[in-house]
């Protein structure tokens, strides 16, 4: 049995559409330049109103990924 050691980013994604969308953006971006991506981890979320409506989703995260 091999032995893994993991390494977390801590990263915020952003979308006018939806959360899902926010943490979709934020993987995506971060498997341009990142490879053995694992898991990842809600750890906030947060928006901005404007006349009483969602207008931005910002979710910040944490991606797990195996280190080489």
């Amino acid at each position: 049995m091999s032995h893994h050691v993991y390494k977390l980013l801590e990263l915020t994604g952003s979308s006018s559409v939806s959360i899902e969308e926010a943490v979709s953006t934020a993987i995506a971006k971060a498997h341009e330049t990142v490879r053995s991506i694992q898991w990842f981890t809600v750890t906030e979320t947060r928006g901005h109103v404007v006349d009483g409506k969602v207008a931005h989703w910002q979710v910040s995260l944490k991606i797990g990924f195996t280190l080489e």
